[in-house]
């Protein structure tokens, strides 16, 4: 993370770097451990926010009835708009867009649109006429170092704890009802993308996941894979950094694969007992 953040002085890179060389970290953990994670769901329908260890992103999910794109007329539209409040950290600046954003941005969109997480076409009411356009807002909170790992969990919560409402078509008159009237629809979901992130150190031969924030901001290179529950990989970001060879990729992939099913049982966990507790007051 670039930006105003303060940058570690030369002690304190030199006794991060010294103590991944002995396989420890500044908070304890081991290299290929994650943070503890902590999913808070509702109160409204659609909303998630995240914590991983000590950074924390809200989402935020709305919809809204609009005209498909000509070239897709029976696929509906799914959006993703990233904010970073300043409170959360001096690096990030009230209606100025960062590189980290846009960044963070991108890899939504690859890691959920593109991966096809989401049914789009069962978003279609009328084809070529109306659609639904489902918008993810991600608002980061509190920056402790790696958003888009936690960016990417609060956004696949808040789309599993989502539903839109039901809609009568007759001919070409759309009615669209409100959760007394008919019970809401959830968004079908084929499958939950996992960004795993991984830090680079000492020339490439010391690995670490989930990097902290000054991690980051001493590591010589990083990587992102995105993979399922179902080891297939989505997609992979590496921007930069020193050069890895072929296996540590795929020893990346494979430590990526094994966290990836802990956090997707973790969010399934989460949506169910939400689940649970709404059907109990009857709001389910």
């Amino acid at each position: 993370m670039t930006g105003k953040d303060l940058e570690p002085s030369t002690n304190e890179r030199e006794f991060v770097t010294q103590a991944l060389s002995s396989g420890l970290r500044t908070d304890g953990r081991t290299l290929t451990a994650i943070r503890p994670i902590k999913v808070t769901l509702g109160p409204h329908l659609g909303f998630a926010q995240v914590q991983l260890g000590k950074t924390r992103v809200m989402a935020s999910v709305s919809c809204d009835i609009v005209r498909p794109t000509a070239g897709n007329p029976t696929d509906g539209v799914l959006s993703f708009n990233t904010e970073f409040s300043p409170m959360a950290s001096p690096a990030f600046e009230a209606d100025r867009t960062t590189e980290d954003e846009i960044l963070i941005s991108r890899m939504l969109e690859k890691s959920l649109r593109r991966a096809r997480a989401v049914d789009t076409e069962g978003l279609c009411i009328v084809a070529g006429e109306k659609v639904w356009s489902v918008r993810v807002d991600i608002r980061v909170l509190d920056h402790e170092g790696n958003i888009l790992d936690c960016a990417c969990i609060a956004a696949m919560c808040a789309l599993l704890h989502f539903k839109r409402p039901d809609v009568t078509v007759t001919g070409e008159d759309v009615t669209i009802h409100t959760m007394e009237e008919k019970n809401p629809i959830p968004l079908s979901i084929h499958h939950i993308p996992i960004c795993v992130t991984f830090g680079f150190f000492n020339s490439g031969e010391t690995i670490v996941i989930d990097p902290l924030l000054i991690e980051e901001q001493v590591q010589e290179g990083d990587m992102t894979v995105v993979v399922n529950m179902h080891r297939e990989l989505c997609t992979m970001s590496k921007a930069g950094g020193i050069p890895i060879a072929p296996d540590q990729v795929i020893h990346c992939a494979n430590i990526a694969a094994i966290k990836a099913t802990e956090i997707t049982d973790l969010i399934k966990q989460a949506i169910h007992e939400d689940t649970k507790k709404r059907q109990g007051e009857g709001k389910a």
